[in-house]
Protein backbone atom coordinates (compact mmCIF):
# COMPACT_ATOMS: atom_id res chain seq x y z
CA UNK A 1 0.00 0.00 0.00
CA UNK A 2 1.03 3.65 -0.19
CA UNK A 3 3.84 4.86 2.05
CA UNK A 4 2.98 8.03 3.98
CA UNK A 5 5.14 11.09 3.56
CA UNK A 6 8.04 11.31 6.01
CA UNK A 7 9.70 14.31 7.57
CA UNK A 8 11.24 16.53 4.94
CA UNK A 9 9.10 15.11 2.17
CA UNK A 10 6.06 17.21 1.28
CA UNK A 11 2.73 15.45 1.06
CA UNK A 12 1.09 15.29 -2.31
CA UNK A 13 -1.24 18.30 -2.65
CA UNK A 14 -4.71 17.86 -3.98
CA UNK A 15 -5.26 19.07 -7.56
CA UNK A 16 -6.40 22.62 -8.11
CA UNK A 17 -10.10 23.18 -7.73
CA UNK A 18 -10.47 20.34 -5.23
CA UNK A 19 -9.70 22.21 -2.01
CA UNK A 20 -12.84 22.63 0.12
CA UNK A 21 -14.10 26.07 1.10
CA UNK A 22 -12.49 27.50 4.25
CA UNK A 23 -14.22 26.42 7.46
CA UNK A 24 -16.06 23.50 5.84
CA UNK A 25 -14.68 20.11 6.89
CA UNK A 26 -14.49 17.33 4.34
CA UNK A 27 -15.66 13.87 5.32
CA UNK A 28 -12.84 11.55 6.37
CA UNK A 29 -9.83 13.55 5.19
CA UNK A 30 -6.31 14.05 6.41
CA UNK A 31 -5.15 16.65 3.90
CA UNK A 32 -8.33 18.53 3.00
CA UNK A 33 -9.01 16.19 0.05
CA UNK A 34 -12.68 15.16 -0.06
CA UNK A 35 -13.25 11.45 -0.57
CA UNK A 36 -15.69 10.64 -3.36
CA UNK A 37 -18.48 8.14 -2.78
CA UNK A 38 -16.69 5.45 -4.81
CA UNK A 39 -13.62 5.82 -2.61
CA UNK A 40 -15.74 5.67 0.54
CA UNK A 41 -17.56 2.62 -0.83
CA UNK A 42 -14.32 0.77 -1.66
CA UNK A 43 -12.64 1.65 1.65
CA UNK A 44 -15.75 0.57 3.56
CA UNK A 45 -15.90 -2.74 1.67
CA UNK A 46 -12.20 -3.54 2.16
CA UNK A 47 -12.31 -2.62 5.86
CA UNK A 48 -15.46 -4.66 6.61
CA UNK A 49 -14.58 -7.74 4.51
CA UNK A 50 -10.85 -7.78 5.34
CA UNK A 51 -9.55 -8.45 1.84
CA UNK A 52 -9.38 -7.03 -1.67
CA UNK A 53 -10.97 -10.14 -3.21
CA UNK A 54 -13.91 -10.20 -0.77
CA UNK A 55 -14.49 -6.46 -1.28
CA UNK A 56 -14.47 -6.97 -5.07
CA UNK A 57 -17.09 -9.71 -4.76
CA UNK A 58 -19.25 -7.54 -2.49
CA UNK A 59 -19.07 -4.64 -4.94
CA UNK A 60 -19.41 -6.85 -8.04
CA UNK A 61 -16.22 -5.46 -9.61
CA UNK A 62 -12.76 -6.81 -10.39
CA UNK A 63 -9.95 -7.04 -7.83
CA UNK A 64 -7.66 -4.72 -9.86
CA UNK A 65 -10.44 -2.10 -9.84
CA UNK A 66 -10.68 -2.21 -6.03
CA UNK A 67 -6.89 -2.10 -5.64
CA UNK A 68 -6.63 0.88 -7.99
CA UNK A 69 -9.27 2.93 -6.16
CA UNK A 70 -7.81 2.07 -2.76
CA UNK A 71 -4.25 2.92 -3.84
CA UNK A 72 -5.43 6.21 -5.36
CA UNK A 73 -7.29 7.04 -2.11
CA UNK A 74 -4.15 6.42 -0.03
CA UNK A 75 -2.13 8.65 -2.36
CA UNK A 76 -4.64 11.48 -2.11
CA UNK A 77 -4.92 11.23 1.67
CA UNK A 78 -1.20 10.75 2.22
CA UNK A 79 -2.01 7.85 4.55
CA UNK A 80 -1.31 4.15 4.63
CA UNK A 81 -4.67 2.52 5.32
CA UNK A 82 -3.81 -1.18 5.09
CA UNK A 83 -0.67 -3.30 5.46
CA UNK A 84 0.00 -6.83 4.25
CA UNK A 85 1.02 -8.85 7.32
CA UNK A 86 1.76 -12.58 6.82
CA UNK A 87 -0.41 -12.65 3.75
CA UNK A 88 -3.35 -10.91 5.43
CA UNK A 89 -4.57 -7.36 4.93
CA UNK A 90 -4.49 -5.50 8.24
CA UNK A 91 -6.04 -2.08 8.82
CA UNK A 92 -3.75 0.60 10.24
CA UNK A 93 -4.59 2.85 13.18
CA UNK A 94 -5.36 5.59 10.66
CA UNK A 95 -7.84 3.28 8.91
CA UNK A 96 -9.59 2.49 12.20
CA UNK A 97 -9.98 6.19 12.95
CA UNK A 98 -11.13 6.93 9.40
CA UNK A 99 -13.71 4.13 9.47
CA UNK A 100 -15.55 5.71 12.40
CA UNK A 101 -16.29 8.77 10.24
CA UNK A 102 -16.65 6.93 6.94
CA UNK A 103 -19.25 4.51 8.30
CA UNK A 104 -21.59 7.40 9.09
CA UNK A 105 -21.02 9.03 5.70
CA UNK A 106 -21.48 5.68 3.96
CA UNK A 107 -24.75 5.09 5.79
CA UNK A 108 -26.14 8.48 4.78
CA UNK A 109 -24.99 8.18 1.15
CA UNK A 110 -26.46 4.69 0.92
CA UNK A 111 -29.70 6.04 2.35
CA UNK A 112 -29.67 8.82 -0.24
CA UNK A 113 -29.21 6.33 -3.08
CA UNK A 114 -32.00 4.16 -1.70
CA UNK A 115 -34.34 7.13 -1.39
CA UNK A 116 -33.59 8.26 -4.95
CA UNK A 117 -34.24 4.76 -6.25
CA UNK A 118 -37.50 4.46 -4.35
CA UNK A 119 -38.69 7.82 -5.65
CA UNK A 120 -37.88 6.71 -9.19
CA UNK A 121 -39.64 3.36 -8.78
CA UNK A 122 -42.88 4.70 -7.32
CA UNK A 123 -45.91 3.72 -9.31
CA UNK A 124 -49.60 4.48 -9.15
CA UNK A 125 -51.92 1.89 -7.70
CA UNK A 126 -49.28 0.64 -5.25
CA UNK A 127 -49.42 0.84 -1.44
CA UNK A 128 -46.18 0.33 0.45
CA UNK A 129 -47.03 -0.54 4.02
CA UNK A 130 -44.88 -1.02 7.13
CA UNK A 131 -46.42 -2.47 10.30
CA UNK A 132 -45.15 -3.67 13.64
CA UNK A 133 -44.77 -7.49 13.67
CA UNK A 134 -47.79 -8.16 15.89
CA UNK A 135 -50.06 -6.50 13.31
CA UNK A 136 -48.30 -8.19 10.40
CA UNK A 137 -49.41 -11.76 11.11
CA UNK A 138 -53.18 -11.33 11.24
CA UNK A 139 -54.68 -7.84 11.01
CA UNK A 140 -52.60 -6.51 8.09
CA UNK A 141 -53.02 -9.64 5.90
CA UNK A 142 -56.78 -9.62 6.53
CA UNK A 143 -57.01 -5.91 5.67
CA UNK A 144 -54.95 -6.36 2.49
CA UNK A 145 -57.01 -9.33 1.31
CA UNK A 146 -60.25 -7.46 2.02
CA UNK A 147 -59.00 -4.34 0.21
CA UNK A 148 -57.91 -6.27 -2.89
CA UNK A 149 -61.33 -7.88 -3.16
CA UNK A 150 -62.65 -4.38 -3.86
CA UNK A 151 -59.58 -2.99 -5.63
CA UNK A 152 -57.87 -5.91 -7.42
CA UNK A 153 -55.70 -3.53 -9.45
CA UNK A 154 -53.89 -2.27 -6.31
CA UNK A 155 -50.52 -3.81 -5.53
CA UNK A 156 -49.02 -4.01 -2.04
CA UNK A 157 -45.46 -4.00 -0.74
CA UNK A 158 -45.47 -5.01 2.93
CA UNK A 159 -42.73 -5.09 5.55
CA UNK A 160 -42.78 -5.70 9.31
CA UNK A 161 -40.51 -3.45 11.34
CA UNK A 162 -39.86 -2.60 14.96
CA UNK A 163 -40.81 0.88 16.15
CA UNK A 164 -37.24 2.18 15.92
CA UNK A 165 -37.06 1.34 12.21
CA UNK A 166 -40.39 2.76 11.08
CA UNK A 167 -39.33 6.40 10.70
CA UNK A 168 -36.25 5.40 8.72
CA UNK A 169 -38.47 3.40 6.34
CA UNK A 170 -40.72 6.44 5.84
CA UNK A 171 -37.76 8.79 5.46
CA UNK A 172 -36.07 6.56 2.87
CA UNK A 173 -39.38 6.11 1.01
CA UNK A 174 -39.35 2.32 1.38
CA UNK A 175 -42.90 2.66 2.67
CA UNK A 176 -45.71 5.19 2.21
CA UNK A 177 -47.55 4.58 5.47
CA UNK A 178 -46.56 2.90 8.73
CA UNK A 179 -48.87 1.53 11.43
CA UNK A 180 -47.63 1.14 15.00
CA UNK A 181 -48.51 1.32 18.67
CA UNK A 182 -48.19 4.73 20.38
CA UNK A 183 -45.46 6.02 18.03
CA UNK A 184 -43.49 8.94 19.48
CA UNK A 185 -44.08 12.43 18.12
CA UNK A 186 -41.71 13.63 15.41
CA UNK A 187 -41.68 17.01 13.63
CA UNK A 188 -41.65 15.36 10.20
CA UNK A 189 -44.47 12.92 10.90
CA UNK A 190 -48.23 13.20 10.73
CA UNK A 191 -50.18 10.69 12.82
CA UNK A 192 -53.75 9.46 12.67
CA UNK A 193 -55.28 7.41 15.47
CA UNK A 194 -57.01 4.28 14.15
CA UNK A 195 -58.17 2.63 17.36
CA UNK A 196 -57.25 1.86 20.96
CA UNK A 197 -56.41 -1.53 22.46
CA UNK A 198 -55.13 -2.96 25.73
CA UNK A 199 -52.34 -5.18 26.98
CA UNK A 200 -53.10 -8.78 27.91
CA UNK A 201 -51.49 -11.31 30.21
CA UNK A 202 -50.87 -14.67 28.50
CA UNK A 203 -50.38 -17.75 30.68
CA UNK A 204 -50.80 -21.49 30.81
CA UNK A 205 -54.14 -22.26 32.44
CA UNK A 206 -52.46 -24.57 34.94
CA UNK A 207 -50.30 -21.70 36.28
CA UNK A 208 -53.34 -19.51 37.13
CA UNK A 209 -56.26 -21.92 37.57
CA UNK A 210 -58.34 -19.35 39.43
CA UNK A 211 -57.66 -16.42 37.10
CA UNK A 212 -60.13 -13.55 37.39
CA UNK A 213 -61.80 -11.95 34.38
CA UNK A 214 -59.35 -9.10 34.86
CA UNK A 215 -55.97 -9.63 36.50
CA UNK A 216 -54.73 -7.13 39.09
CA UNK A 217 -51.15 -6.20 38.26
CA UNK A 218 -50.17 -7.08 41.82
CA UNK A 219 -50.69 -10.78 41.04
CA UNK A 220 -47.52 -10.66 38.93
CA UNK A 221 -45.34 -9.76 41.89
CA UNK A 222 -42.50 -12.31 42.07
CA UNK A 223 -43.71 -14.22 39.00
CA UNK A 224 -41.49 -15.56 36.20
CA UNK A 225 -42.10 -13.28 33.22
CA UNK A 226 -41.02 -13.12 29.60
CA UNK A 227 -39.70 -9.64 28.87
CA UNK A 228 -39.20 -7.60 25.72
CA UNK A 229 -35.68 -6.44 24.88
CA UNK A 230 -37.22 -4.10 22.29
CA UNK A 231 -40.67 -3.31 23.62
CA UNK A 232 -41.16 0.07 21.99
CA UNK A 233 -43.62 2.53 23.54
CA UNK A 234 -46.00 -0.26 24.63
CA UNK A 235 -43.25 -2.12 26.48
CA UNK A 236 -42.31 1.11 28.20
CA UNK A 237 -45.97 1.67 29.10
CA UNK A 238 -46.10 -1.68 30.91
CA UNK A 239 -42.77 -1.15 32.70
CA UNK A 240 -43.94 2.28 33.83
CA UNK A 241 -47.10 0.73 35.32
CA UNK A 242 -45.03 -1.90 37.14
CA UNK A 243 -42.91 0.82 38.71
CA UNK A 244 -45.96 2.95 39.57
CA UNK A 245 -47.62 0.10 41.44
CA UNK A 246 -44.39 -1.15 43.00
CA UNK A 247 -44.67 -4.59 41.39
CA UNK A 248 -41.47 -6.59 40.92
CA UNK A 249 -41.30 -9.47 38.42
CA UNK A 250 -38.50 -11.90 37.55
CA UNK A 251 -37.59 -11.67 33.86
CA UNK A 252 -36.51 -15.19 32.90
CA UNK A 253 -36.40 -14.73 29.12
CA UNK A 254 -35.89 -11.61 27.02
CA UNK A 255 -36.94 -11.41 23.36
CA UNK A 256 -37.88 -8.83 20.74
CA UNK A 257 -41.44 -9.54 19.57
CA UNK A 258 -44.85 -10.14 21.11
CA UNK A 259 -45.36 -13.27 19.01
CA UNK A 260 -42.18 -14.92 20.33
CA UNK A 261 -43.22 -13.92 23.86
CA UNK A 262 -46.61 -15.58 23.29
CA UNK A 263 -44.96 -18.77 21.98
CA UNK A 264 -42.68 -18.89 25.03
CA UNK A 265 -45.70 -18.55 27.31
CA UNK A 266 -47.48 -21.31 25.39
CA UNK A 267 -44.57 -23.70 26.07
CA UNK A 268 -44.47 -22.80 29.76
CA UNK A 269 -41.33 -20.64 29.88
CA UNK A 270 -43.23 -18.04 31.91
CA UNK A 271 -46.12 -15.61 31.66
CA UNK A 272 -46.05 -12.91 29.00
CA UNK A 273 -47.60 -9.49 28.54
CA UNK A 274 -48.59 -8.99 24.90
CA UNK A 275 -50.88 -6.85 22.76
CA UNK A 276 -54.44 -8.08 22.49
CA UNK A 277 -54.16 -9.03 18.81
CA UNK A 278 -51.27 -11.38 19.54
CA UNK A 279 -53.15 -12.78 22.54
CA UNK A 280 -56.24 -13.63 20.50
CA UNK A 281 -54.22 -15.21 17.70
CA UNK A 282 -52.02 -17.27 20.08
CA UNK A 283 -54.43 -18.68 22.67
CA UNK A 284 -55.29 -22.38 22.55
CA UNK A 285 -56.77 -25.11 24.76
CA UNK A 286 -53.93 -24.84 27.28
CA UNK A 287 -53.18 -21.12 27.11
CA UNK A 288 -55.45 -18.27 28.20
CA UNK A 289 -55.24 -14.50 28.24
CA UNK A 290 -56.78 -11.83 30.42
CA UNK A 291 -56.79 -8.01 30.45
CA UNK A 292 -55.51 -6.15 33.49
CA UNK A 293 -57.42 -4.32 36.20
CA UNK A 294 -57.26 -1.42 35.73
CA UNK A 295 -56.72 -1.78 31.97
CA UNK A 296 -53.43 -0.72 30.39
CA UNK A 297 -54.39 0.85 27.08
CA UNK A 298 -52.46 2.10 24.06
CA UNK A 299 -53.34 3.59 20.67
CA UNK A 300 -52.84 2.19 17.20
CA UNK A 301 -51.77 4.95 14.84
CA UNK A 302 -50.94 5.38 11.19
CA UNK A 303 -47.98 7.59 10.27
CA UNK A 304 -46.76 9.28 7.12
CA UNK A 305 -44.30 12.03 6.30
CA UNK A 306 -45.64 15.53 6.82
CA UNK A 307 -44.78 16.54 3.24
CA UNK A 308 -46.02 13.31 1.67
CA UNK A 309 -49.68 12.62 2.46
CA UNK A 310 -51.17 9.19 1.59
CA UNK A 311 -52.55 8.60 -1.88
CA UNK A 312 -56.27 8.13 -2.42
CA UNK A 313 -55.81 4.33 -2.40
CA UNK A 314 -53.69 4.45 0.77
CA UNK A 315 -56.27 6.64 2.53
CA UNK A 316 -59.01 4.15 1.65
CA UNK A 317 -56.86 1.31 2.97
CA UNK A 318 -56.22 3.15 6.25
CA UNK A 319 -59.97 3.54 6.76
CA UNK A 320 -60.52 -0.17 6.09
CA UNK A 321 -57.65 -1.11 8.42
CA UNK A 322 -59.27 0.90 11.21
CA UNK A 323 -62.59 -0.85 10.64
CA UNK A 324 -60.99 -4.30 10.76
CA UNK A 325 -59.27 -3.45 14.04
CA UNK A 326 -62.69 -2.83 15.57
CA UNK A 327 -64.25 -5.92 13.95
CA UNK A 328 -61.67 -8.28 15.44
CA UNK A 329 -62.79 -7.32 18.96
CA UNK A 330 -66.55 -7.57 18.39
Amino acid sequence: MAVPATAGQPRQSPPRGKTPPPGRPCPATATGWAMRFRQIEVFHAVYTTGSISAAARALHVSQPSVSKVLHHTEQQLGLELFRLVRGRLVATDEAHALFVEVSEVFKRLTSLQKTAGNLRDQAGGRIRLAVVPSLGLHIAPLAIARFRERHPETLFVVQTLHHDDLFEALYERTCDIAIAYDPPAHPRLKRRELDTAELMLMFRKSSLPDAEERIPLGRLDGQDMIGLAVGGPVGELFNLELRRQGVSVREVVSNQTFYVAAALARYGAGMAVVDEFTARASADANVAYRPFSPSIRYTIQCMHLDDRPPSKEASQFITLFSRILRETRE
